[in-house]
């Protein structure tokens, strides 16, 4: 089994010696996992800095760790950024957390015309907040080393604009070119867009499409908005050689 991932704060990650893991990862490290002496951790700071560490002393609510090794992992390319349509109950948070374990880069919340949900004030502020803390702890779950960066609350015309900056993908049931065998950037970005769950509406596919987004299918089966896009993940993953 892999080593557990405890996140810290970009900068203070030392090349050797010792530090201490305190605060809400050290508590969480300490009296939760129960890390001991002699079992080994990975700290990263969530930006692909990595380091390798040891538990020399275990305390109540900290530990304190020797650092073995210092890595820094590239980011991924082509990077995968997905743009989510807002949805009802708590399916968003779950789009994030399967689509962080499968390895997305970047997440953008869309206030699509079918949204059933709109943030707006400080309902949005608490809910991306909620979309923010889901992909940390999702991060650290699947062991990554970057944490995918969730955006503010995007509109049509933003992410038309997003799509037209890369190779971009809506995802669309009607669609007649499958995801599977369409065409794929050597590098930059590539933006895949999911509707909500009443589907993209016509007037925002022609303002994708316009923007240079292809439609686009996965299969015979139509998938809930918070299933989709980890579901098209993977076959990028496994396409790009992310997966290899």
């Amino acid at each position: 089994m892999t080593p557990p991932v405890f996140l810290v704060e970009p900068g203070t990650l030392p090349p050797r010696g010792r530090l201490v893991l305190d605060g809400a990862e050290g508590r969480h490290a300490a009296a939760v996992r129960r890390l001991q002496p002699g079992e080994a951790l990975v700290l990263a700071d969530g930006a692909g800095e990595v380091a390798d560490c040891v538990v020399a002393v275990a305390h109540r609510d900290s530990l304190e760790l020797e650092v073995v090794a210092r890595r820094a992992l590239p980011a991924p390319s082509p990077r995968l950024v997905v743009v989510q349509a807002l949805a009802k109950g708590d399916r968003g948070e779950t789009a994030v957390e399967t689509m962080t374990e499968v390895g997305v880069d970047a997440v953008v919340p869309w206030a699509a015309a079918r949204s059933v949900v709109q943030w707006r004030g400080d309902r949005g502020a608490r809910a991306l907040g909620k979309w923010r803390a889901t992909a940390r702890e999702a991060a650290k779950q699947s062991r990554r080393a970057r944490v995918p960066e969730v955006l503010p609350l995007a509109t049509t015309a933003e992410v038309a604009a997003l799509a037209g900056a890369g190779t971009a993908y809506v995802l669309h049931e009607e669609a007649e070119e499958p995801l599977a065998t369409a065409p794929l950037p050597d590098g930059g970005d590539l933006v895949l867009v999911v509707g909500p769950e009443g589907g993209v509406a016509p007037d925002e596919l022609d303002a994708l499409a316009a923007a240079g987004a292809r439609p686009v299918r996965l299969g015979a089966e139509v998938l809930r908005t918070s299933t989709a896009g980890t579901a098209a993940l993977a076959v990028l993953q496994v396409r790009t050689g992310r997966w290899g």
